[in-house]
């Protein structure tokens, strides 16, 4: 039939309208911004940086590989890495970014950061409110702005941020194992030839 579509559309709009007076169901508008849709788990809009614990110098997971800052397509990832070193979440020594910026005036938020990010250091925010009347400097995030808690990123992406966690706790358990295996490798190995340096030293007597 000619026009069937366009009858049953008229027909849904007039079904939400009258049910609007009747049922809170179909209040579909929401009246922003007093009143907030949740964000769904899978919303993407800029990416942050994660950091354990209560300190987000100390606890930043980015080592400043500039991975992230090479594979940008819209170039907007500017890293500056450190001359010296701190541990890491695994306790091994590794650099940090003295500088870690975000041009989000160009950021087309692709992902792809995320995606190559070797430490789960990057990752995507829900908060979209960024809107400010500086077009320049309001649109450059810096590390400080960028950085963000593991907790928040547990609050924004629960299952995304809990395999995380659980991946890291596994290399983390590994690396402890085998550098607990090799201070027993040495230590055997030192005992071994204290042993052997003290048999001739007996036999002499």
């Amino acid at each position: 039939m000619l026009g069937e579509g366009i009858l049953k559309g008229m027909a849904e709009t007039a079904r939400n309208f009258a049910g609007s007076f009747f049922s809170a169901n179909r209040l579909t508008t929401v009246q922003y911004p007093e009143e907030r849709i949740p964000a769904f788990e899978a919303t993407c809009v800029f990416p942050f940086l994660v950091y354990d614990g209560a300190d987000w110098q100390a606890g930043l997971r980015c080592v400043a590989c500039q991975i992230c800052e090479k594979e940008c397509p819209p170039k907007c990832i500017y890293i500056e890495k450190s001359t010296d070193k701190k541990p890491d979440y695994v306790g091994r020594p590794q650099a940090y970014p003295t500088r870690f910026d975000i041009d989000t005036s160009v950021c087309m938020s692709c992902q792809i950061c995320v995606e190559t990010c070797p430490f789960e250091a990057i990752k995507m925010d829900t908060q979209f409110e960024l809107a400010t009347d500086d077009r320049f400097g309001g649109l450059l995030l810096d590390r400080k702005k960028l950085a963000k808690s593991n907790e928040y990123y547990h609050s924004i992406h629960p299952a995304d941020a809990a395999e995380v966690d659980a991946r890291l706790a596994e290399e983390k358990e590994k690396t402890e194992a085998k550098a607990k295996a090799a201070a027993d490798a040495a230590a055997a190995k030192a005992a071994a030839a204290k042993a052997a340096a003290a048999k001739p030293a007996e036999g002499g007597d």
